[in-house]
This record gives C-alpha cells, sequence and structure tokens, in this order.
C-alpha cells in the first residue's frame, strides 16, 4: 500500500495550494481519507477528512471556511484544496487512508491518528507573512 502526497511549496499569506494524495494497493472505495499536519515541535493534528463516497466531509474548526477536501475514486485520488493560507498553516502535511469496516466509523473516527492503517510521506506547506 502507498499514499503518495504531493503539492506542497512556499506561499504567501493569502495564496492558495492544491495538495494531492494518490492511493494504491488497496481497495480505494473501502476506505475513508483524512488530512493531518504536523508543524515544528508540535503534535500531528488532524485537518480534514472525507468518507468513501465523498459525500461526508468534516474539518478542524481552524481550517474551516478555507479549506475543501475532495476524492476522485476513478483515479483513487483525494485532493485538499487550501485557500487563503495563513502563516500559521505551515506544517508538514500527511494523507492517511483508514478502512470504514461501517458506514458510521468516518464520523467518529476521522479525525483520531491511531485510527489509520496507513500514511503517507508528507509534504511541506509554507506559508510566509
Amino acid at each position: 500500500v502507498q499514499l503518495q502526497a504531493s503539492g506542497g511549496g512556499l506561499v504567501q499569506a493569502g495564496d492558495s495550494l492544491r495538495l494531492s494524495c494518490v492511493v494504491s494497493g488497496l481497495t480505494f472505495i473501502n476506505y475513508y481519507v483524512g488530512w493531518f499536519r504536523q508543524a515544528p515541535g508540535k503534535e500531528r493534528e488532524s485537518v480534514a477528512g472525507i468518507n468513501w463516497g465523498g459525500y461526508s466531509t468534516d474539518y478542524t474548526d481552524s481550517v474551516k471556511g478555507r479549506f475543501t477536501i475532495s476524492r476522485d475514486n476513478a483515479k483513487n485520488t483525494v485532493h485538499l484544496q487550501m485557500n487563503s493560507l495563513k502563516p500559521e498553516d505551515t506544517a508538514v502535511y500527511y494523507c492517511a487512508a483508514d478502512r470504514a469496516e461501517h458506514p458510521s466509523k468516518f464520523a467518529s473516527s476521522w479525525a483520531k491518528i491511531e485510527e489509520y492503517d496507513y500514511w503517507g510521506q508528507g509534504t511541506q506547506v509554507t506559508v510566509s507573512s
């Protein structure tokens, strides 16, 4: 199983970036996907999650209204569109996948790091002020 995250970079405050996570080696529609981030000296935190069909999403409060998560099951890809970026968004961003054994698991588990079976390598996002 591989999760390949890409799309990070150095931008200015107010700019946008689109992260992508390409997943291989598993049956993609059986998994929900989350984006997480880790800033220097801080713990990894949840950012956004999307269920298997893409019709249910959730976000951490600090990114609501600015970030949008989406998925293309035909391409085994999840995107994170990040608008109005702030310096505090600076971090390494990771995508992760977890199998949804039952429909309600996404809502209760997407933000929990310990639930995820597979992780990507991370992509650096740096936002300058």
